[in-house]
């Protein structure tokens, strides 16, 4: 205990440093998920092509790997940023591909017939999509998703190699400071459970209220 006692601040620190990079990963990785997905049905072969070369990149590519092209790669051409917004760029870029191909099987279980009776009615693509088919593939697609955010939670770990303040990276200097490291790994799986703990809560709140009758 006395290894979270002692070092509360510390604790605090990564603890809260790995909730920003969750929420705003996540925010980021449900945009371009969006995105992608309407992409990889639209009409257009165009978006079709780079919607699915999106996700075969990046859900093919080690998250490691995306880590250094984005944090290490991208100053090179000048784009010089905090490396926290790098690492949520990288987590969310990469969490993206999952989360368009969650909501691409659920917009694959509305029935053709829906969106041809919208088109039918004066519909744009975008109105159907918006209006008629996500709204159901919504309610699908929630334990898919949550599972992917939580997925993402726990990948915001590699963060800490980057020097980008998050909870697994407090180890090292708990380490330096000859702290018990059983200890030290038992109150950082805490945290993270917390957080994974909290993602499903809400997931299932929403599930609950919007997700498919059982």
């Amino acid at each position: 205990m006395d290894v979270l006692t002692d070092n509360w601040s510390l604790y605090g620190d990564g603890f809260l440093g790995t909730v920003e990079l969750t929420v705003y990963s996540s925010l980021l990785a449900l945009v371009l998920g969006f995105l992608m997905a309407s992409f990889r049905v639209a009409p257009v072969g165009s978006l079709r092509a780079f919607g699915t070369a999106w996700v075969a990149v990046l859900r093919n590519t080690p998250l490691t790997l995306l880590f250094f092209a984005v944090l290490l790669g991208l100053p090179r051409f000048g784009l010089v940023l905090p490396f926290t917004v790098f690492a949520v760029i990288a987590l969310g870029c990469y969490t993206s591909a999952f989360i368009c191909e969650a909501l691409r099987s659920g917009i694959n279980t509305v029935p053709r017939g829906q969106g041809e009776a919208a088109r039918s009615l004066g519909m744009t693509f975008s109105q159907t999509l918006a209006a008629i088919v996500l709204p159901q593939a919504f309610r699908t697609v929630l334990p898919p998703v949550g599972s992917t955010l939580i997925a993402l939670a726990k990948n915001s770990a590699i963060a800490g190699a980057f020097s980008v303040t998050e909870l697994l990276g407090t180890y090292r200097t708990l380490n330096e400071l000859g702290h018990s490291i059983i200890w030290t790994f038992v109150w950082i799986a805490l945290g993270y459970l917390i957080i994974t703990l909290t993602i499903s809560a809400a997931v299932n709140v929403l599930e609950k209220r919007w997700g498919v009758p059982r």
